[in-house]
């Protein structure tokens, strides 16, 4: 396992047969640039114009995009530039993204792992040991099975499913840059600059787009299911591993392949259990990002001396921009309950699946203490995906306090059971607060509501209409008989 898990550096080559036999990227300069997670000058074939890394080009933005640029690229490297600028769609240029992210993926991990079509042999692999997983899984937690196939993907794969989700969780911060390009103008000069705003905001998509697409495309190499960072990001009911980042995950461990592919399938047969039968659970989470989101604020200074100052031949300055970051998370408590809860809920979710997982997996594998161990710290450790929203919007998808939530999910096995446990989970007033993760001993032990007896008196009190009426009813015609 590499010393930075979920790393960023990319191998020059390129993958010897790809997802499912696609076509390989032929304009990879396939120079090894420097270490820039979001930046250009260190994608697959950033040589720019000088043909190598530390070239003269090395820094050139669209590098990343037109591979070497050798005098046989141009047309394409101008044809590409033309549909940047003409782009017409929403915040960010999800074309690009998937681009990035696809060429991206074909220059292999930093390890010089490539990446491969997946094989009958590993599809069966992954298809028994989620199977294997379920069945552990039935006596760990009151939730069934919410796994209703098992898939091997390719890193390309993982790249062309989890996009959705991507899409849903930048597009409203993505917008509300857009739009800040155009208000930092004063209202007299909007009119007028109209054609300028429209190419700013053409740019502005496309550099989101190639900044989501290269982080997408390195967190690729490194995931290992579809729930890696405790978010739903592909279909729905489909538990999916990808075996080549599997068998990397493994390789110095000590632990053998068998143990860690069911490890690593427990674990996503888990969070498809949550999120299946956890019906508001995805919105809850992914509520608590748009949530947060709108409490950041552009910074408008900067984003005003990058307007006045933009040169449409020099389009670097927007991804300067980008890179530096132009979100400040408003100090308000609006802002910190905000954060409180997105924090929360990560930790929750992933609490629990580390508590159930680890319930599971104990009595049968010998290797389960250390590979829950590994897994805490590669999930604290953070990744592409918390380096995007970092950059983006000032936020971190991490779960700090796993450890904590952890601890307090199995103390509630402990008190209340695995029913009692899992009952939490009805409505998202049920669940643990942030200050209930400092003192879960007092959430535990706490007296319970009893909800039967709520939903008895309700059902009561909702038939008494009925037996007043029937009541009246009879009433009348006994005072009619007796006129």
């Amino acid at each position: 396992m590499s010393d930075t898990p979920f790393g960023f550096g990319l191998p020059p080559e390129e993958p010897d047969d790809g997802d499912e036999g696609k076509k390989k990227d032929q304009q990879s300069g396939g120079g090894q640039g420097p270490a820039n997670p979001f930046g250009f000058g260190g994608l697959p074939g950033a040589g720019g114009f000088g043909g190598g890394p530390g070239g003269p080009g090395a820094d050139n933005p669209f590098a990343a995009m037109f591979g070497s640029l050798n005098p046989n690229d141009l047309g394409a490297a101008f044809q590409q530039l033309g549909q940047m600028l003409s782009y017409e769609g929403g915040p960010v240029n999800w074309d690009m993204a998937k681009q990035i992210a696809r060429q991206t993926v074909s220059q292999g991990s930093p390890d010089g792992t490539k990446d491969t079509s997946v094989g009958p042999a590993e599809r069966r692999a992954v298809e028994e040991a989620v199977r294997l997983a379920d069945l552990w899984l039935d006596n760990a937690t009151s939730l069934p099975s919410g796994a209703g196939s098992a898939v091997a993907w390719s890193r390309a794969e993982w790249v062309e499913a989890t996009l959705p989700a991507w899409k849903e969780l930048v597009d409203p911060v993505a917008e509300r840059v857009g739009t800040a390009m155009g208000d930092v103008l004063p209202e007299e000069m909007q009119a007028m600059a109209g054609p300028l705003i429209g190419m700013m905001r053409s740019m502005g998509g496309a550099m989101f787009g190639t900044q989501i697409g290269q982080a997408v495309g390195v967190l690729a190499g490194e995931v290992v299911g579809s729930s890696d960072i405790g978010l739903p990001l592909g279909p729905a009911g489909k538990a999916a591993l990808l075996p080549v980042n599997i068998e990397t995950f493994g390789k110095d461990l000590s632990v053998p392949q068998e143990e860690v592919r069911l490890y690593l399938a427990l674990r996503e047969a888990a969070h498809q259990r949550l999120f299946a039968h956890v019906p508001w659970l995805r919105s809850h989470l992914f509520g608590a990002v748009d949530g947060y989101a709108r409490g950041i604020k552009v910074d408008t200074a900067k984003l005003e001396d990058v307007v006045g100052q933009f040169d449409p031949q020099n389009p670097e300055q927007l991804q300067e921009a980008l890179q530096q970051g132009m979100f400040q998370p408003e100090d308000t408590p609006e802002q910190k309950a905000a954060l409180a809860r997105l924090e929360t809920a990560l930790a929750l979710v992933e609490g629990w699946v580390d508590a159930v997982v680890h319930a599971a997996a104990k009595p049968r594998l010998g290797s389960a203490d250390a590979l829950r161990e590994t897994l805490r710290r590669r999930r604290a450790s953070g990744g592409p995906a918390e380096q995007t929203f970092a950059t983006l919007i000032g936020l971190e998808l991490r779960p700090r306090r796993l450890r904590d939530a952890s601890r307090l999910w199995a103390s509630l096995t402990d008190a209340r059971g695995v029913d009692g446990r899992d009952a939490l989970w009805h409505h998202p007033d049920m669940l643990p607060t942030a200050t209930d993760l400092d003192d879960p001993d007092g959430f535990v032990h706490r007296e319970q509501i009893d909800f039967s007896e709520l939903d008895k008196m309700l059902g009561e009190a909702a038939d008494q209409p009925d037996l007043r009426k029937k009541d009246e009813g009879e009433d009348k015609g006994k005072g009619d008989d007796a006129g």
